[in-house]
Parts: C-alpha cells; sequence; structure tokens
C-alpha cells in the first residue's frame, strides 16, 4: 500500500486539476517515470548518488503502481505488461548498481513507446 500511496503523490504533485479518469492516470504515470528517469540520468552525470536513488525507487514505484493496476482478466496484454514492467524494474536495479545511462535509454524508449501505443489506443484521452 505504501507504494501504491508514494507512486499516487508522484503524479498528484504535478496534476492540475486532479486526476479525471483512470485512462489520464496511466498517461500521468507513463510521464512521470519518464521525468524521473531523466532526473536519474542528471543525477549520475553530477555524482549524485543519493538523488539517483531516490528517483530510481520513485520509478520503481510507479511501475509497482502500474502492476497492481493491470486486469488479468482483460487478456493476454496484462500477463505481456507485467513481464515488461518488472523488466524495466530489473533494468532500474541494474542501473542502481552500475550508473549505466545505457540501461536508463533502453527504459526510456520502452516507457515512450508504451505512452504513444496507450495515446493511439485510448485516443489521446
Amino acid at each position: 500500500m505504501a507504494a501504491n500511496n508514494l507512486a499516487h503523490q508522484a503524479y498528484a504533485q504535478s496534476s492540475i486539476g486532479g486526476i479525471e479518469s483512470p485512462t489520464k492516470l496511466i498517461g500521468m504515470l507513463y510521464d512521470g517515470i519518464l521525468r524521473f528517469i531523466f532526473r536519474t540520468k542528471k543525477a549520475i552525470e553530477s555524482g549524485d548518488f543519493e538523488k539517483k536513488v531516490y528517483y530510481i525507487n520513485r520509478t520503481n514505484a510507479i511501475f509497482v503502481e502500474l502492476l497492481n493496476s493491470l486486469d488479468y482478466t482483460q487478456g493476454e496484454v496484462a500477463h505481456y505488461l507485467s513481464g515488461l514492467y518488472t523488466r524495466q524494474i530489473q533494468l532500474l536495479a541494474m542501473v542502481n548498481i552500475k550508473n549505466d545511462i545505457e540501461i536508463l535509454n533502453e527504459v526510456t524508449n520502452v516507457v515512450k513507446q508504451l505512452n504513444e501505443a496507450w495515446k493511439e489506443v485510448t485516443n489521446g484521452e
């Protein structure tokens, strides 16, 4: 429950007018991941490893929120996304150990593609 609360706070802080729909929330979660990855990169580049860990933890909290929101009764997509989100969490653990910007770039590319696909499926809601 703490991770859900943390993830929700991450977007509520940047949301203007609140969350209007669960569909919009997913897009906000993806946007939040991209913002925190950007900040993680900056922290690694500046040698601020305390902030790096902080932003990786925030990013992980969002992925946990996304995992918790999956509806497995809706077919194979939820299982696919579960594996994809879990893999991103694993990659972030590697970033935490290796300070590898290229791994962060890989996570960024996956999330950008997910975000674009989500916008297409929801008609940009």
